[in-house]
């Protein structure tokens, strides 16, 4: 028998399920079309990211459920995908935080009723994510594999579109996904490409960087090791064989040596190179902020040398930030960023930046000496052009009596200016 408060739980799940029902009636039986009956709605889901490039969902009949509250039992879990279809089987895995389960329907159009209902129902106030299931095989081991990293993906952006992408520009690439916020349900805006040949990948950074995908320009360059900001948790849960987003290092493969600063994480520090002039530490600190990497320690800009240093509060937040800032556009040029040649001593206590501060309006007195100083110079460009009138006035007289002859006489009245002034 389960707890009153998750029988309420499951009844209203089962209530909003049953309008879903009568809009999308169960299908008849597999001999009902032979009667004349018309064949039944179709539902279908809409593809999130995480499913393996190539991934075919027309025989699939289980669902993968994420993100579910410690609190639900299996027998509650059942309860509630039992209201869009006849279950077979269902299985829920505990885990500390957070645990995640698999239910098997006997109809497919039951697990695309149930992805499409259920997903991103709050269920102790905690949303479970639903999604086709697939087994951790159908995807390559791509740990030996080349690796990239792709920047600045619109929000309609899956594995599956990312993978069409790169695969059609090099018939190397292996694998692809998008990088999903485990809360929201949402791209990151970034992602990973694998490939089997080095070669291959290098060839996609140089021709596919600021191409066209969906609404924005993507950004490609080799990936980092550490600059995973969360794997997505369906592909952790079905234990992938291919973490691709913790085995990288600068040039895609992994390497013995552990002193190097994409190994290391004392490394905190982002080198940021090819600063524009006018670029001042608070213009940086403002970048970086908004960059939204993760929280800043210290920003510095040495003047005039065109460049600067930005310390992260750990590694992985400046291994991603390397890779999101690294190509953006600051002052009118594009920005290198990679990692500084100093490791942060072991023991030295974190203490973030605050925010940057807004912008600041100017003072009264110095907009009204701006206002005065505007003044003044439309009253002295004012007077140059009287003068300048003035003086082709006076050229206009003096032509005018050389084309009406009257010259000399202008000549002779000067001669006896001059010889009055002399005596």
């Amino acid at each position: 028998m389960l707890p009153q408060q998750q029988q309420n739980q499951a009844a209203a799940l089962m209530q909003q399920a049953a309008a879903l029902h009568s809009m999308y009636p169960m299908p008849p039986p597999p001999h009902h079309h032979l009667l004349g009956a018309a064949p039944p709605q179709q539902i279908e889901p809409i593809l999130t990211g995480n499913l393996p490039p190539g991934f075919d969902t027309s025989t699939c009949r289980s669902v993968y459920v994420g993100n579910i509250h410690v609190q639900v039992t299996d027998a509650f879990l059942r309860e509630i995908f039992q209201s869009v279809g006849l279950v077979d089987g269902c299985k829920l895995i505990r885990k500390e935080k957070s645990s995640y389960g698999f239910v098997d329907y006997y109809e497919r159009r039951s697990a695309a009723l149930a992805i499409s209902t259920l997903n991103g129902r709050q269920i102790f106030g905690q949303p479970i994510r639903v999604n086709w299931a697939y087994a951790s095989g159908q995807r390559e081991d791509t740990t030996d594999h080349f690796n990239i990293f792709v920047g600045d993906l619109s929000p309609e952006v899956t594995d599956s579109a990312l993978f069409a992408f790169f695969s059609g520009y090099s018939s190397s690439c292996s694998d692809a996904r998008v990088m999903w916020d485990q809360k929201t349900g949402r791209s990151r805006g970034y992602g990973f490409v694998s490939f089997r040949n080095q070669q291959d990948a290098q060839i996609a950074i140089n021709g596919l960087n600021g191409q066209w995908l969906g609404n924005r320009q993507i950004r490609c360059n080799w990936a980092t090791k550490g600059a995973n900001g969360g794997e997505d948790q369906q592909t952790s849960d079905m234990k992938s064989t291919a973490d691709i987003t913790n085995n990288f290092t600068e040039n895609g493969k992994d390497k013995a040596n552990i002193d190097a600063p994409e190994n290391n994480t004392q490394y905190r520090t982002v080198y940021v190179g090819n600063l524009a002039h006018e670029v001042t530490q608070d213009v940086l600190h403002h970048f970086f902020h908004a960059l939204g990497a993760g929280a800043l320690e210290e920003v510095r800009v040495q003047h005039g040398k065109g460049f600067g240093f930005v310390k992260y509060t750990n590694h992985a937040e400046a291994a991603l930030a390397i890779q999101m800032g690294n190509g953006r556009i600051l002052g009118g040029k594009p920005i290198k960023c990679s990692w500084g040649n100093k490791p942060t001593p072991a023991g030295t206590t974190s203490v973030p930046l605050p925010p940057p501060a807004a912008p600041s309006l100017p003072a009264a007195a110095d907009l009204l000496a701006y206002q005065r100083a505007i003044a003044l110079n439309r009253m002295a460009s004012t007077q140059a052009l009287m003068q300048a009138q003035q003086t082709a006035v006076g050229m206009s007289v003096t032509n005018q009596a050389m084309y009406d002859g009257t010259f000399q006489n202008v000549g002779a009245s000067q001669q006896q200016q001059q010889q009055l002034m002399y005596y």
